[in-house]
Order: C-alpha cells, then structure tokens, then sequence
C-alpha cells in the first residue's frame, strides 16, 4: 500500500498572480515531466489566444501567470498546459449522479498523471471555482460560486482533431457559466477535440449530459437524477466497441433510488473501497483516485482521495474569504479488492 498527496491551493488573487502560484507550486513536480513526455514541443498559440479569448480570456491571463511561475517562454508553456491540441492521451473512467439536492463523482486513472492539486480560486475576473486541476489549470471537475457543478467523462478517440480538451472545456464552463442552460450552449460551441460526456448540475435543480463529439454534441436533460458515465446514449455510433464496464456502473448508479440519497449518503457511496463504483486497477489505469460531491442546499464540498479522509466545507463561506485549514488531502493505493 502506497500513499499519495494532494496539496489545498487557495487562491484570491487576479488570474496572472493566481497562474504565478499556481506555477511556483508546479515547479519540480513530476507531472510537469509527464506533460513533457506527451505533449508536443510547439502548438499554434495564435489560435488557442483566439479560443481562449472567445470563451475563458481570463484562463489565458492565468496561463500567462503560470509561465511566469515556471520560468518558461509562454509558447511551451501554452504546449504543456493550455489543454489545446493535444496528443491522445490514455482512456480514463469517471462515475457521476446528479439530483436536485446534489452533485456526485469519481475520477478513476492512475496516479502517474494526476497533477495532485485541488485548487480553490477566486479572482474577480470570473466566477470562483473549487475543483481538481487537470494539466495545471484544467479542472477534472469541480463547482463555481453560482452553484453550478460540472466533470469530464472520457467517451472515444472517434473523429479525433486539433481543439480543446474536456479539462480545459470543464475550467472554461465552470468560470463563465451560471446554469446547466449556459453551459450546454458553451460547449455546444467549444471546438472539442475527442468525444466526451460533461455531467453538469446546478443549484436550481437542473441537470444535463452534454454528449460531445468533435462534430455534434447534444444535450440530455433530466427531471429528478441522471446517472452519467463513459458512453453515450445518442451518439451511440461514436461508442467503443466494448462498454460493458460503463454500462454496469450506469446500471447500478440508477439502482440507489438517487432521489432518496442526500448528498452525504451519496459521497459515502462512491468513496467505500467495496463500492461498484470503486476501483482498484492502478496498473490498468483504472484506479479511483477521487471522489468529489456538492450539496446544493447548503453549498458544502464533500471530497476525498482514495482511501482518505473526507474534507467537507462550506463553500458560500470561502467565497464570502473565510480560509478552510487544510492544506493536504492524502490518500491509499493498493490492490484488489478483497
């Protein structure tokens, strides 16, 4: 059994001096090499300013930021990190259900690119977000000041481009979009580079899965829960040509009588180890490596890594500048199940 960290950044600056912390936090950290690796040398950043600008030019101050941070010409750290044209990466698993009271998920990888940071951010240029970094300023998943939670779910490489991918669309709705409406006509408009499912709640009680190709992306709404994991339901000719796993975590996810749970009881879920939706194929890369949920209601973050201790605050109050304490979440990894 090994450990693992995630460090609690806690940001309140403008979004260039907030991109500089993020970057000195990222300095000598493994995951910069692991970008390196498999990402490209050199991408065209006039076009990615262009994209950045149309739909988040905030991020594009905070990826400035972060050159700075790192000590790196803006241009390869626009390769390493802006999450634009970039190389196929390996598949990954996540498991999420939304109710009107809340929004639940797992992120099932490998720790060997995890960026291992959980970042709270606050700018005034944009709406303030809590979630997990994904290639330094994307967002695994995560939830913005209004209410409104959202996470990538990996689909397909069918009809791979040039474009943006699904951890910087995440980072792009969560910091300009107040509804599930707003942010299914943001990604309606995103030029996506895979096909991926985005499960997207917000505090009104609404709730959507955006099947999103890199031609055609449709909306599912649903009324009181929807279960969203790796595949589509419309779309269904973009599907790998084995789902099975997808479908048997959609099967048991609609079996909870989700509209019953709370958010709380939900969390406890997808966190227990013996949990259908817990999983322990590190070496596979698919090994849950967080869970994360939002109560609407009460607008309380319940997180944890694998095995850990749960962290839970309120996030109206850090939004209101009450700091939470913690500065670390650690987790356990070892092998199957019992």
């Amino acid at each position: 059994m090994s450990e693992y960290h995630v460090r609690i950044l806690q940001l309140r600056e403008d979004a260039r001096a907030n991109g500089y912390s993020l970057g000195r936090s990222l300095q000598g950290h493994s995951i910069v090499q692991a970008f390196e690796a498999m990402t490209k040398p050199e991408i065209d950043t006039d076009r990615m300013r262009g994209i950045y600008r149309t739909f988040a030019p905030v991020l594009l101050e905070e990826l400035e930021g972060l050159a700075e941070g790192l000590k790196l010409p803006f241009g390869r750290a626009a390769a390493l990190f802006s999450g634009y044209d970039v190389p196929k990466i390996a598949a990954m698993g996540c498991s999420a259900l939304m109710t009107r009271g809340f929004y639940a998920r797992n992120y099932d990888f490998a720790p060997e690119f995890y960026d291992g940071l959980f970042t709270l951010s606050q700018t005034g240029q944009g709406y303030a977000t809590a979630g997990y970094n994904l290639q330094g300023i994307g967002r695994h998943d995560g939830v913005n000041e209004k209410g409104l939670a959202a996470g990538l779910h990996f689909v397909s490489f069918e009809g791979y481009r040039t474009g943006v991918s699904p951890w910087i669309s995440v980072r792009m709705v969560l910091e300009s979009c107040a509804t599930v409406e707003e942010a299914a006509d943001m990604l309606r408009s995103i030029p996506h580079v895979a096909c991926y499912n985005f499960s997207i709640g917000d505090a009104h009680g609404s709730m959507a899965v955006a099947e999103a190709s890199p031609d055609q992306v449709l909306i599912r709404t649903g009324e009181e829960a929807m279960a969203c994991v790796n595949h589509y339901e419309t779309l269904t000719g973009r599907n790998r040509p084995s789902i099975e796993h997808s479908l048997r975590r959609k099967r048991y996810l609609e079996s909870l009588d989700p509209e019953r749970l709370t958010a709380a009881e939900a969390f406890d879920i997808f966190k227990n180890r013996q949990s259908p939706l817990f999983f322990t194929d590190y070496d596979q890369l698919f090994g849950t490596l967080h869970t994360f949920a939002y109560s609407y209601e009460d607008c309380v973050v319940l997180t944890s890594l694998a095995q850990g201790r749960p962290l839970e605050f309120s996030f109206r109050e850090w939004v209101q500048g009450k700091d939470i304490e913690a500065r670390e979440l650690t987790g356990r990894i070892d092998g199957q199940k019992e």
